[in-house]
Protein backbone atom coordinates (compact mmCIF):
# COMPACT_ATOMS: atom_id res chain seq x y z
CA UNK A 1 0.00 0.00 0.00
CA UNK A 2 1.42 3.25 -0.64
CA UNK A 3 0.49 6.19 1.15
CA UNK A 4 0.48 9.70 -0.49
CA UNK A 5 1.30 12.66 1.72
CA UNK A 6 -1.53 15.50 1.16
CA UNK A 7 1.56 17.78 0.99
CA UNK A 8 3.14 15.95 -1.17
CA UNK A 9 0.04 16.16 -3.74
CA UNK A 10 -0.10 19.95 -2.60
CA UNK A 11 2.97 20.94 -3.59
CA UNK A 12 3.14 19.01 -7.15
CA UNK A 13 0.47 20.59 -8.32
CA UNK A 14 1.24 24.23 -7.11
CA UNK A 15 4.56 23.20 -8.45
CA UNK A 16 3.06 22.56 -11.77
CA UNK A 17 0.72 25.39 -12.66
CA UNK A 18 3.82 27.83 -12.10
CA UNK A 19 5.91 24.98 -14.17
CA UNK A 20 3.42 24.94 -17.29
CA UNK A 21 2.92 29.25 -16.99
CA UNK A 22 6.23 29.53 -18.27
CA UNK A 23 7.65 26.59 -20.43
CA UNK A 24 6.19 24.99 -23.42
CA UNK A 25 6.45 21.19 -24.10
CA UNK A 26 9.83 20.56 -26.13
CA UNK A 27 7.63 18.53 -28.71
CA UNK A 28 5.55 21.56 -29.22
CA UNK A 29 8.76 24.13 -29.80
CA UNK A 30 10.29 21.51 -32.22
CA UNK A 31 7.26 21.53 -34.50
CA UNK A 32 6.48 25.49 -34.09
CA UNK A 33 10.01 25.46 -35.27
CA UNK A 34 9.53 23.29 -37.83
CA UNK A 35 6.23 25.41 -39.05
CA UNK A 36 8.32 28.58 -38.58
CA UNK A 37 11.19 26.82 -41.17
CA UNK A 38 8.74 26.36 -43.90
CA UNK A 39 5.83 29.26 -43.35
CA UNK A 40 5.76 31.03 -46.57
CA UNK A 41 4.28 34.13 -45.64
CA UNK A 42 5.18 36.87 -44.02
CA UNK A 43 2.88 37.88 -41.95
CA UNK A 44 2.27 34.43 -40.31
CA UNK A 45 5.92 33.71 -39.88
CA UNK A 46 6.57 37.20 -38.03
CA UNK A 47 3.66 35.81 -35.81
CA UNK A 48 5.44 32.78 -35.37
CA UNK A 49 8.64 34.57 -34.46
CA UNK A 50 7.27 36.19 -31.76
CA UNK A 51 5.17 33.36 -30.23
CA UNK A 52 8.86 31.51 -30.15
CA UNK A 53 10.41 34.87 -28.99
CA UNK A 54 7.72 35.50 -26.15
CA UNK A 55 8.23 31.34 -25.27
CA UNK A 56 11.97 31.37 -24.61
CA UNK A 57 11.82 34.88 -22.60
CA UNK A 58 8.82 33.35 -20.40
CA UNK A 59 11.74 30.52 -20.02
CA UNK A 60 13.81 32.23 -18.69
CA UNK A 61 12.69 34.84 -16.92
CA UNK A 62 9.94 32.25 -15.37
CA UNK A 63 7.07 34.82 -16.22
CA UNK A 64 3.57 33.98 -18.11
CA UNK A 65 3.19 32.55 -21.68
CA UNK A 66 0.19 34.06 -22.10
CA UNK A 67 -2.04 36.47 -19.88
CA UNK A 68 -4.40 33.90 -19.77
CA UNK A 69 -3.04 31.30 -17.43
CA UNK A 70 -6.09 29.44 -17.96
CA UNK A 71 -8.54 26.78 -16.45
CA UNK A 72 -6.28 24.23 -14.59
CA UNK A 73 -7.44 20.56 -15.54
CA UNK A 74 -5.95 17.78 -12.73
CA UNK A 75 -6.65 14.48 -14.53
CA UNK A 76 -5.35 11.98 -11.81
CA UNK A 77 -5.26 7.66 -12.28
CA UNK A 78 -5.32 6.68 -9.18
CA UNK A 79 -3.89 3.28 -8.27
CA UNK A 80 -6.06 0.81 -6.29
CA UNK A 81 -3.19 0.10 -4.14
CA UNK A 82 -3.05 3.71 -2.91
CA UNK A 83 -4.23 5.17 0.35
CA UNK A 84 -3.71 9.25 0.68
CA UNK A 85 -3.16 10.93 4.32
CA UNK A 86 -5.72 13.12 4.29
CA UNK A 87 -8.87 14.27 5.74
CA UNK A 88 -9.69 16.71 2.55
CA UNK A 89 -11.43 15.36 -0.91
CA UNK A 90 -9.17 15.01 -3.71
CA UNK A 91 -10.97 18.32 -5.57
CA UNK A 92 -9.64 19.94 -2.16
CA UNK A 93 -6.32 19.10 -2.33
CA UNK A 94 -6.01 20.13 -5.96
CA UNK A 95 -7.86 23.49 -5.57
CA UNK A 96 -5.18 23.95 -2.36
CA UNK A 97 -2.48 23.10 -4.81
CA UNK A 98 -3.74 25.51 -7.46
CA UNK A 99 -4.25 28.53 -5.07
CA UNK A 100 -0.60 27.99 -3.65
CA UNK A 101 0.75 28.05 -7.30
CA UNK A 102 -1.53 30.87 -8.20
CA UNK A 103 -0.45 33.16 -5.37
CA UNK A 104 2.79 32.16 -5.52
CA UNK A 105 4.71 36.09 -5.23
CA UNK A 106 7.20 35.44 -7.70
CA UNK A 107 5.25 34.39 -10.26
CA UNK A 108 1.58 35.47 -9.48
CA UNK A 109 -0.48 34.03 -12.48
CA UNK A 110 -3.75 35.88 -12.74
CA UNK A 111 -7.03 34.82 -11.50
CA UNK A 112 -9.95 33.81 -14.43
CA UNK A 113 -12.21 31.53 -12.30
CA UNK A 114 -15.77 33.18 -11.41
CA UNK A 115 -17.49 31.57 -8.90
CA UNK A 116 -21.24 32.23 -10.16
CA UNK A 117 -21.54 31.70 -14.04
CA UNK A 118 -24.75 32.78 -14.26
CA UNK A 119 -25.26 36.00 -12.16
CA UNK A 120 -22.81 37.83 -9.94
CA UNK A 121 -19.21 36.18 -12.06
CA UNK A 122 -17.28 37.39 -9.37
CA UNK A 123 -13.72 36.54 -9.23
CA UNK A 124 -12.46 33.63 -6.88
CA UNK A 125 -9.14 35.33 -6.91
CA UNK A 126 -7.24 32.44 -6.78
CA UNK A 127 -8.00 30.46 -10.15
CA UNK A 128 -10.18 27.79 -8.17
CA UNK A 129 -11.75 25.78 -8.62
CA UNK A 130 -10.24 23.74 -11.45
CA UNK A 131 -11.53 20.82 -12.90
CA UNK A 132 -10.87 17.68 -11.36
CA UNK A 133 -11.15 13.96 -13.36
CA UNK A 134 -10.43 10.62 -11.60
CA UNK A 135 -10.00 7.29 -12.66
CA UNK A 136 -8.85 4.49 -10.78
CA UNK A 137 -6.48 1.49 -11.95
CA UNK A 138 -4.47 -0.85 -10.98
CA UNK A 139 -0.87 0.34 -9.58
CA UNK A 140 0.64 1.82 -6.60
CA UNK A 141 0.99 5.20 -8.02
CA UNK A 142 -0.70 8.19 -8.83
CA UNK A 143 -0.20 9.14 -12.07
CA UNK A 144 -0.99 13.02 -12.95
CA UNK A 145 -1.50 15.28 -15.96
CA UNK A 146 -1.78 18.96 -14.99
CA UNK A 147 -2.80 21.94 -17.79
CA UNK A 148 -4.18 25.16 -18.07
CA UNK A 149 -6.57 25.60 -20.78
CA UNK A 150 -7.02 29.62 -21.99
CA UNK A 151 -10.33 30.66 -22.69
CA UNK A 152 -9.94 31.68 -26.23
CA UNK A 153 -9.27 28.25 -27.08
CA UNK A 154 -11.94 26.66 -24.57
CA UNK A 155 -14.17 28.78 -25.94
CA UNK A 156 -13.99 27.37 -29.73
CA UNK A 157 -15.35 23.50 -28.74
CA UNK A 158 -17.10 21.87 -30.65
CA UNK A 159 -19.54 18.78 -30.42
CA UNK A 160 -22.08 17.08 -32.93
CA UNK A 161 -24.06 13.76 -33.02
CA UNK A 162 -23.66 12.64 -35.91
CA UNK A 163 -25.09 10.15 -37.64
CA UNK A 164 -23.15 6.60 -37.74
CA UNK A 165 -22.74 7.01 -41.08
CA UNK A 166 -21.03 10.44 -41.61
CA UNK A 167 -17.69 11.78 -42.41
CA UNK A 168 -15.96 12.80 -39.19
CA UNK A 169 -13.52 14.19 -41.75
CA UNK A 170 -16.43 16.09 -43.84
CA UNK A 171 -17.72 17.50 -40.35
CA UNK A 172 -14.09 19.10 -39.03
CA UNK A 173 -13.35 20.23 -42.41
CA UNK A 174 -16.78 22.38 -41.99
CA UNK A 175 -16.18 23.40 -38.65
CA UNK A 176 -12.86 24.34 -38.23
CA UNK A 177 -13.42 27.25 -40.41
CA UNK A 178 -16.19 28.65 -38.20
CA UNK A 179 -13.74 28.67 -35.40
CA UNK A 180 -12.12 31.14 -36.81
CA UNK A 181 -8.46 32.81 -34.99
CA UNK A 182 -9.42 33.21 -31.06
CA UNK A 183 -7.79 30.22 -30.86
CA UNK A 184 -4.56 31.12 -31.48
CA UNK A 185 -3.00 29.07 -34.42
CA UNK A 186 -0.78 27.28 -34.48
CA UNK A 187 -2.12 24.48 -31.99
CA UNK A 188 -3.60 21.11 -32.22
CA UNK A 189 -6.74 19.71 -32.61
CA UNK A 190 -7.65 17.30 -29.90
CA UNK A 191 -10.90 14.65 -31.17
CA UNK A 192 -12.73 12.04 -29.27
CA UNK A 193 -15.13 10.06 -31.09
CA UNK A 194 -17.54 7.61 -29.26
CA UNK A 195 -19.04 7.37 -26.16
CA UNK A 196 -21.68 9.50 -25.11
CA UNK A 197 -21.64 13.30 -25.26
CA UNK A 198 -19.43 13.69 -21.69
CA UNK A 199 -17.16 11.07 -22.81
CA UNK A 200 -16.52 12.06 -26.08
CA UNK A 201 -15.56 15.49 -24.77
CA UNK A 202 -13.19 13.97 -21.93
CA UNK A 203 -11.54 12.46 -24.77
CA UNK A 204 -11.04 15.32 -26.56
CA UNK A 205 -9.63 17.13 -23.87
CA UNK A 206 -7.46 14.07 -22.93
CA UNK A 207 -5.82 13.50 -26.46
CA UNK A 208 -4.67 17.41 -25.97
CA UNK A 209 -2.40 16.00 -22.99
CA UNK A 210 -0.13 13.71 -25.51
CA UNK A 211 2.59 14.15 -27.51
CA UNK A 212 2.70 16.23 -30.56
CA UNK A 213 4.27 13.72 -32.59
CA UNK A 214 3.29 13.95 -36.67
CA UNK A 215 6.91 14.88 -37.71
CA UNK A 216 7.79 11.37 -36.98
CA UNK A 217 4.40 10.05 -37.68
CA UNK A 218 4.77 11.76 -41.39
CA UNK A 219 8.35 10.62 -41.26
CA UNK A 220 7.63 6.74 -40.65
CA UNK A 221 4.17 6.40 -42.31
CA UNK A 222 1.20 5.56 -40.39
CA UNK A 223 0.49 2.18 -39.08
CA UNK A 224 -3.16 1.85 -38.44
CA UNK A 225 -6.60 3.24 -39.64
CA UNK A 226 -6.06 5.63 -37.15
CA UNK A 227 -2.90 7.28 -38.03
CA UNK A 228 -4.00 7.52 -41.62
CA UNK A 229 -7.02 9.51 -40.28
CA UNK A 230 -4.65 11.61 -38.13
CA UNK A 231 -2.53 12.46 -41.53
CA UNK A 232 -5.71 12.98 -43.36
CA UNK A 233 -6.94 15.51 -41.16
CA UNK A 234 -3.88 17.25 -40.22
CA UNK A 235 -3.00 17.65 -44.21
CA UNK A 236 -6.47 18.82 -45.23
CA UNK A 237 -7.09 21.25 -42.53
CA UNK A 238 -3.48 22.88 -43.15
CA UNK A 239 -4.86 23.20 -46.25
CA UNK A 240 -7.85 25.23 -45.21
CA UNK A 241 -4.80 28.16 -45.23
CA UNK A 242 -5.90 29.78 -41.94
CA UNK A 243 -2.14 29.88 -40.66
CA UNK A 244 -0.80 31.39 -37.79
CA UNK A 245 -3.23 34.09 -35.91
CA UNK A 246 -5.65 33.46 -38.77
CA UNK A 247 -3.77 35.71 -40.89
CA UNK A 248 -3.27 33.18 -44.03
CA UNK A 249 -0.29 30.43 -44.30
CA UNK A 250 0.98 26.62 -44.53
CA UNK A 251 0.21 25.86 -40.75
CA UNK A 252 -2.82 26.20 -38.74
CA UNK A 253 -2.76 22.68 -36.91
CA UNK A 254 0.95 21.32 -35.41
CA UNK A 255 -1.55 17.95 -34.87
CA UNK A 256 -4.38 16.18 -35.23
CA UNK A 257 -5.32 13.49 -31.88
CA UNK A 258 -7.98 11.39 -31.58
CA UNK A 259 -9.47 9.13 -28.95
CA UNK A 260 -11.85 7.16 -29.25
CA UNK A 261 -14.32 4.59 -27.78
CA UNK A 262 -17.17 2.24 -27.97
CA UNK A 263 -20.52 3.80 -28.76
CA UNK A 264 -24.50 3.12 -29.56
CA UNK A 265 -25.00 1.72 -32.38
CA UNK A 266 -27.27 4.58 -33.15
CA UNK A 267 -24.65 7.53 -32.61
CA UNK A 268 -21.61 8.81 -33.27
CA UNK A 269 -20.68 11.07 -30.52
CA UNK A 270 -17.91 14.00 -31.97
CA UNK A 271 -16.36 16.23 -29.73
CA UNK A 272 -13.34 18.48 -31.17
CA UNK A 273 -10.94 20.97 -28.80
CA UNK A 274 -8.23 22.79 -30.15
CA UNK A 275 -5.04 23.94 -27.70
CA UNK A 276 -3.56 27.23 -28.93
CA UNK A 277 -0.13 28.16 -28.76
CA UNK A 278 0.28 28.40 -25.07
CA UNK A 279 -0.44 24.96 -25.04
CA UNK A 280 0.51 24.22 -21.52
CA UNK A 281 1.05 20.64 -19.75
CA UNK A 282 2.63 18.67 -17.23
CA UNK A 283 2.75 14.70 -16.93
CA UNK A 284 4.06 13.12 -13.49
CA UNK A 285 3.43 10.64 -11.10
CA UNK A 286 3.47 10.13 -6.95
CA UNK A 287 4.51 7.24 -5.14
CA UNK A 288 4.61 7.73 -1.79
CA UNK A 289 8.57 9.31 -1.97
CA UNK A 290 7.60 13.06 -1.83
CA UNK A 291 6.58 15.79 -4.35
CA UNK A 292 6.98 15.53 -7.85
CA UNK A 293 10.75 16.74 -9.47
CA UNK A 294 10.07 18.46 -12.48
CA UNK A 295 12.88 18.83 -15.02
CA UNK A 296 12.66 22.07 -17.38
CA UNK A 297 13.96 22.16 -21.20
CA UNK A 298 17.05 22.81 -21.92
CA UNK A 299 17.42 26.13 -23.29
CA UNK A 300 18.73 24.53 -26.33
CA UNK A 301 15.35 23.12 -26.53
CA UNK A 302 14.46 26.65 -28.34
CA UNK A 303 15.10 27.62 -32.08
CA UNK A 304 17.32 30.47 -32.41
CA UNK A 305 14.79 33.07 -33.27
CA UNK A 306 14.72 36.29 -31.87
CA UNK A 307 11.68 38.68 -32.89
CA UNK A 308 12.42 42.37 -32.64
CA UNK A 309 10.79 45.34 -34.27
CA UNK A 310 11.09 46.26 -38.05
CA UNK A 311 11.50 49.96 -38.42
CA UNK A 312 11.86 49.87 -42.12
CA UNK A 313 9.33 48.09 -42.76
CA UNK A 314 6.87 49.50 -39.86
CA UNK A 315 5.02 52.47 -39.43
CA UNK A 316 5.46 54.24 -36.43
CA UNK A 317 2.24 56.05 -34.75
CA UNK A 318 1.94 58.47 -31.92
CA UNK A 319 -1.39 57.36 -29.91
CA UNK A 320 -1.02 60.37 -28.33
CA UNK A 321 -1.43 62.70 -31.84
CA UNK A 322 -3.89 60.47 -33.06
CA UNK A 323 -6.14 61.60 -35.24
CA UNK A 324 -9.66 59.90 -37.12
CA UNK A 325 -7.88 60.80 -40.63
CA UNK A 326 -4.78 59.45 -39.71
CA UNK A 327 -6.62 55.94 -38.56
CA UNK A 328 -8.45 56.03 -41.80
CA UNK A 329 -4.61 56.04 -43.71
CA UNK A 330 -4.02 52.43 -42.61
CA UNK A 331 -4.15 49.63 -45.10
CA UNK A 332 -4.90 45.73 -44.61
CA UNK A 333 -1.69 44.22 -43.33
CA UNK A 334 0.42 47.06 -42.50
CA UNK A 335 2.61 46.67 -39.49
CA UNK A 336 2.52 49.49 -37.22
CA UNK A 337 4.73 50.26 -34.04
CA UNK A 338 2.20 52.16 -31.35
CA UNK A 339 3.97 54.35 -28.89
CA UNK A 340 2.01 56.64 -25.98
CA UNK A 341 -0.91 56.15 -24.51
CA UNK A 342 -4.20 53.86 -24.87
CA UNK A 343 -6.68 52.57 -22.66
CA UNK A 344 -7.45 49.07 -21.90
CA UNK A 345 -11.16 46.78 -21.51
CA UNK A 346 -12.74 43.98 -21.75
CA UNK A 347 -16.15 42.46 -21.51
CA UNK A 348 -17.02 43.36 -18.32
CA UNK A 349 -16.06 46.81 -18.84
CA UNK A 350 -18.00 47.42 -22.02
CA UNK A 351 -20.65 46.00 -20.15
CA UNK A 352 -20.67 48.67 -17.54
CA UNK A 353 -20.01 51.36 -20.26
CA UNK A 354 -23.13 50.02 -21.70
CA UNK A 355 -25.42 50.41 -18.90
CA UNK A 356 -23.87 53.34 -17.53
CA UNK A 357 -25.01 55.27 -21.16
CA UNK A 358 -28.13 53.92 -20.57
CA UNK A 359 -28.58 55.23 -17.63
CA UNK A 360 -27.48 58.56 -19.11
CA UNK A 361 -23.95 58.48 -16.88
CA UNK A 362 -20.86 60.24 -17.48
CA UNK A 363 -18.13 57.62 -18.13
CA UNK A 364 -15.04 57.95 -16.17
CA UNK A 365 -12.81 57.83 -18.55
CA UNK A 366 -12.61 59.82 -22.01
CA UNK A 367 -12.31 57.59 -25.16
CA UNK A 368 -12.18 60.60 -27.40
CA UNK A 369 -9.71 59.53 -30.20
CA UNK A 370 -8.04 57.18 -28.01
CA UNK A 371 -7.90 53.37 -28.73
CA UNK A 372 -8.18 50.69 -26.60
CA UNK A 373 -6.91 47.30 -25.89
CA UNK A 374 -8.80 44.08 -25.02
CA UNK A 375 -6.43 42.60 -22.25
CA UNK A 376 -6.34 41.16 -19.05
CA UNK A 377 -2.93 41.67 -17.49
CA UNK A 378 -1.13 39.60 -15.44
CA UNK A 379 0.25 41.89 -12.24
CA UNK A 380 3.64 43.21 -12.20
CA UNK A 381 6.23 41.87 -10.08
CA UNK A 382 10.34 43.79 -9.31
CA UNK A 383 10.41 46.40 -11.88
CA UNK A 384 7.70 45.57 -14.24
CA UNK A 385 4.99 48.19 -15.12
CA UNK A 386 2.59 45.65 -15.74
CA UNK A 387 2.86 41.78 -16.44
CA UNK A 388 2.06 39.36 -19.50
CA UNK A 389 -0.06 41.50 -21.74
CA UNK A 390 -1.32 39.93 -24.27
CA UNK A 391 -4.90 40.46 -26.35
CA UNK A 392 -8.35 38.52 -25.85
CA UNK A 393 -10.05 37.60 -28.14
CA UNK A 394 -11.72 40.56 -30.03
CA UNK A 395 -15.12 39.28 -31.03
CA UNK A 396 -16.22 38.97 -27.16
CA UNK A 397 -16.41 43.05 -27.49
CA UNK A 398 -18.41 42.73 -31.61
CA UNK A 399 -21.66 43.55 -30.01
CA UNK A 400 -20.48 47.00 -27.98
CA UNK A 401 -18.37 48.07 -31.01
CA UNK A 402 -20.95 50.00 -32.88
CA UNK A 403 -21.89 51.65 -29.60
CA UNK A 404 -17.90 52.31 -28.28
CA UNK A 405 -17.63 54.17 -32.10
CA UNK A 406 -21.50 56.09 -32.48
CA UNK A 407 -20.95 57.30 -28.58
CA UNK A 408 -18.21 57.53 -26.89
CA UNK A 409 -15.51 59.21 -29.27
CA UNK A 410 -13.33 55.96 -29.62
CA UNK A 411 -11.47 56.01 -32.78
CA UNK A 412 -9.55 52.42 -33.07
CA UNK A 413 -9.38 49.30 -31.19
CA UNK A 414 -6.63 46.76 -30.28
CA UNK A 415 -7.03 42.61 -29.71
CA UNK A 416 -6.40 39.09 -31.34
CA UNK A 417 -8.11 37.01 -34.19
CA UNK A 418 -10.70 38.50 -36.54
CA UNK A 419 -13.88 40.45 -36.10
CA UNK A 420 -17.55 39.60 -36.84
CA UNK A 421 -19.29 41.19 -40.01
CA UNK A 422 -21.41 43.39 -37.39
CA UNK A 423 -18.15 45.13 -36.18
CA UNK A 424 -16.52 45.05 -39.38
CA UNK A 425 -19.51 47.26 -40.86
CA UNK A 426 -19.05 49.29 -37.54
CA UNK A 427 -15.83 49.79 -38.01
CA UNK A 428 -16.31 50.80 -41.96
CA UNK A 429 -19.54 52.75 -40.95
CA UNK A 430 -17.53 54.93 -38.44
CA UNK A 431 -14.34 54.92 -40.70
CA UNK A 432 -12.11 53.27 -37.39
CA UNK A 433 -9.51 50.53 -37.71
CA UNK A 434 -9.21 46.78 -35.39
CA UNK A 435 -5.58 46.60 -35.02
CA UNK A 436 -4.11 43.04 -34.31
CA UNK A 437 -1.72 41.72 -31.69
CA UNK A 438 -0.40 38.21 -31.40
CA UNK A 439 -1.77 36.20 -29.16
CA UNK A 440 0.72 34.07 -27.20
CA UNK A 441 3.19 36.36 -26.87
CA UNK A 442 2.13 38.00 -23.84
CA UNK A 443 5.33 38.50 -21.96
CA UNK A 444 6.89 39.99 -25.56
CA UNK A 445 3.84 42.70 -25.83
CA UNK A 446 4.20 43.85 -22.02
CA UNK A 447 8.03 44.46 -22.32
CA UNK A 448 6.16 47.86 -24.58
CA UNK A 449 4.49 48.65 -21.72
CA UNK A 450 6.22 51.35 -20.05
CA UNK A 451 3.75 52.18 -17.21
CA UNK A 452 0.47 51.01 -15.88
CA UNK A 453 -2.01 52.25 -14.26
CA UNK A 454 -5.82 51.45 -13.35
CA UNK A 455 -7.97 54.50 -14.31
CA UNK A 456 -11.40 52.97 -14.02
CA UNK A 457 -13.07 49.91 -12.31
CA UNK A 458 -10.85 48.89 -9.43
CA UNK A 459 -13.39 46.14 -8.69
CA UNK A 460 -13.73 44.36 -12.12
CA UNK A 461 -9.79 42.73 -11.30
CA UNK A 462 -7.92 41.92 -14.57
CA UNK A 463 -11.05 43.40 -16.12
CA UNK A 464 -10.61 46.99 -14.90
CA UNK A 465 -9.65 49.37 -17.36
CA UNK A 466 -6.17 50.37 -17.50
CA UNK A 467 -4.23 53.14 -18.86
CA UNK A 468 -0.63 51.90 -20.95
CA UNK A 469 2.07 54.05 -22.08
CA UNK A 470 3.62 51.90 -24.97
CA UNK A 471 6.55 52.34 -26.55
CA UNK A 472 7.30 50.30 -30.17
CA UNK A 473 3.75 47.83 -29.29
CA UNK A 474 3.60 45.92 -32.68
CA UNK A 475 0.28 45.31 -34.29
CA UNK A 476 -1.17 44.88 -37.09
CA UNK A 477 -3.75 46.23 -39.22
CA UNK A 478 -6.48 43.36 -39.37
CA UNK A 479 -9.76 45.78 -40.41
CA UNK A 480 -9.27 49.07 -42.06
CA UNK A 481 -11.19 51.82 -42.50
CA UNK A 482 -13.17 50.29 -45.26
CA UNK A 483 -13.96 47.28 -43.54
CA UNK A 484 -11.34 44.87 -45.29
CA UNK A 485 -10.52 42.45 -42.77
CA UNK A 486 -6.75 40.67 -43.72
CA UNK A 487 -8.81 37.46 -41.54
CA UNK A 488 -10.97 37.02 -44.89
CA UNK A 489 -8.27 37.51 -47.53
CA UNK A 490 -5.37 36.18 -45.77
CA UNK A 491 -6.60 32.47 -45.37
CA UNK A 492 -8.63 32.81 -48.94
CA UNK A 493 -5.41 33.51 -50.60
CA UNK A 494 -3.35 31.36 -49.19
CA UNK A 495 -6.06 28.57 -49.46
CA UNK A 496 -5.81 29.10 -53.63
CA UNK A 497 -1.94 28.88 -53.35
CA UNK A 498 -1.90 25.50 -51.28
CA UNK A 499 -4.57 24.26 -53.65
CA UNK A 500 -1.67 25.16 -56.40
CA UNK A 501 1.30 24.06 -54.63
CA UNK A 502 -0.88 20.89 -54.25
CA UNK A 503 -1.36 20.24 -57.76
CA UNK A 504 2.63 21.03 -58.49
CA UNK A 505 3.35 18.38 -56.40
CA UNK A 506 1.34 16.02 -57.88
Amino acid sequence: MTTIKEDDLIQSIADAVQFISYYHPTDYLEHLARAYEREQNPAAKDAIAQILTNSRMCAEGHRPICQDTGVVNVFLKVGMGVRFDTKRSLQELCDEGVRRGYLNPDNPLRASILNDPLFTRKNTRDNTPCIVNVELIAGDQVDIQVAAKGGGSENKSKFVMLNPSDSLVDWVLKTVPTMGAGWCPPGMLGIGVGGTAEKAMLMAKEALMEDIDMYELLQRGPQSKLEELRIELYEKVNALGIGAQGLGGLTTVLDVKINTFPTHAASKPVAMIPNCAATRHVHFSLDGNGPAELAPPPLSAWPDIHWAPDYNKSRQVNLDELTPEEVASWTPGQTLLLSGKMLTGRDAAHKRIQDMLEKGESLPVDFTNRVIYYVGPVDPVRDEAVGPAGPTTATRMDKFTEMMLAKTGLISMIGKAERGPTAIEAIRAHKSAYLMAVGGSAYLVSKAIRNAKVVAFEDLGMEAIYEFEVQDMPVTVAVDSQGVSVHNTGPAEWRKRIAEISLVAV
